[in-house]
């Protein structure tokens, strides 16, 4: 094998001329000096079209590459500009790396495999490489293989939601594909302006495609959706439907507590310590069960433990409106699992139990289901629910948790985008 195609290999550059290779063993660095085959010279670095030589440029420049070891490895050429006939004046273009960067294709590829792997701490001290060149690569490779694959192509059932990822309500908005549960666009914010920028970015042809979109009953997203997927049937997504109904219950349940410790602090006190024969105020044993009830009235019937349903029971006797509104929590629950058929007369005839109820939590509750009745109804019709969006906003967490520390949010896309859009980036040298 010869010496200069063993280089190229062990520096995983191709189209390159290898003219010359340096090693400093007081500083640990391997310098190649190289240059681009002859038809590989004089190209846009942009567009990668021929063009006219225009002049030197800055001359030489050094581009880091993977590691020989425990050496550092810098590849250096002649950076010269060239005249394109769409981009003007540019830096023309290295097969070994892509356009403004100072990393080659290899470096940027394993560091990025690396973040959709590892923490981002991790990926500084095994690459050696600052903090922000981290997010600064990620966001290059992202937008290197977002510009060669199509991420809407056959999109018609999207779900639609909100993640926070920092403190200080800073919030991204995300879109999956339904069928192939998949990441298909992610945006800072949570707004009517940022989802537009998703339906902009699909186009009206592909909008008229659309055919199911499940979301929350956020205001901006039911607009959003009206206006640019007319035709599309928005349905409600069931756990937010249900977590209403424990919000509501949730509430009451803490007014009922509240109100219980403020009848037993105006009880007088027994002067003295009091007998341990002495029964215990009422009011004391309705405080220490409604604190210690929440779980068991937000857990389904059937997966309820034998303390929590005997605490239940005992709801059931002392504290019949939490109950009655507990029995409305878990009404509003069946109507999801009942046939298409018979879930619009149930959920009728659950808004008419509600509003008779006089809680009002639950009053207001019902309310807000006749006014989200037709997307609840085709939740039921079509079987869907924000389960699969859900599942990608647990990843975004885990994410978001292992790469602690990206400040700017363009580089947390990339990196989701990378590690749940279907095109995660590969090692190279690996098929």
């Amino acid at each position: 094998m010869r010496e200069l195609s063993l280089w190229r290999a062990l520096l995983g550059v191709e189209k390159t001329v290898i003219e010359d290779i340096e090693f400093d063993p007081a500083a640990g660095q391997l310098v190649a000096h190289v240059r681009p085959t002859a038809r590989s010279r004089d190209r846009c670095g942009r567009c990668r079209r021929p063009g006219r030589g225009y002049d030197a440029g800055r001359g030489r420049r050094r581009w880091r590459t993977l590691d020989l070891g425990t050496v550092t490895a810098f590849l250096e050429a002649e950076s010269p500009r060239v005249v394109c006939p769409v981009h003007g004046v540019v830096v023309a273009h290295v097969p070994w790396a892509r356009h403004d960067a100072g990393h080659t294709l290899a470096f940027d590829q394993t560091v990025a495999w690396l973040a959709t792997q590892t923490s981002k701490s991790a990926v500084t001290e095994l690459m050696r490489v600052a903090w922000r060149t981290v997010g600064t690569i990620i966001a290059r490779v992202w937008a290197d293989t977002g510009g060669r694959v199509d991420l809407f192509a056959g999109l018609s059932r999207i779900g639609i939601d909100e993640i926070s990822y920092r403190r200080g309500h800073l919030f991204l908005t995300v879109v999956i594909d339904h069928d192939t549960g998949r990441l298909v666009w992610a945006g800072t914010g949570q707004s009517k302006a940022t989802l537009q920028k998703f339906f902009d970015a699909l186009g009206p042809t592909r909008c008229a495609l659309i055919t199911h979109v499940t979301a929350d009953a956020a205001p901006y997203i039911a607009d959003s959706v009206a206006t640019n997927c007319p035709h599309a049937i928005r349905a409600a997504d069931p756990f937010h439907v249900v977590k209403w109904a424990n919000d509501a219950l949730g509430e009451l349940r803490l007014q009922a507590w509240r109100d219980a410790r403020r009848a037993l602090r105006a009880h007088p006190r027994r002067r003295g310590r009091p007998s341990r024969d002495a029964p215990p105020h009422p009011q004391a044993d309705l405080v220490k069960a409604l604190s210690r009830a929440r779980y068991a009235l937000w857990k389904n019937p059937e997966n309820l433990t034998g303390s929590q349903q005997a605490k239940l029971e005992w709801i059931a006797k002392t504290d019949p409106r939490l109950y009655r509104a507990y029995q409305l929590k878990e009404g509003l629950r069946i109507v999801f699992k009942l046939p298409p058929e018979q879930a619009a007369v149930a959920l009728d005839s659950w808004c008419r139990s509600a509003a008779a109820s006089r809680i009002p939590q639950f009053v207001e509750l019902q309310r807000t289901v006749r006014r989200q009745r037709a997307p609840i109804l085709a939740a039921i019709e079509h079987g869907l629910s924000n389960g699969p969006t859900e599942a990608v906003n647990t990843k975004i967490r885990l994410r978001t948790r292992m790469a602690f520390g990206y400040k700017n949010p363009e580089a947390l896309i990339a990196l989701i985008m990378l590690s749940l859009g279907g095109h995660r980036p590969q090692l190279p040298g690996r098929a």
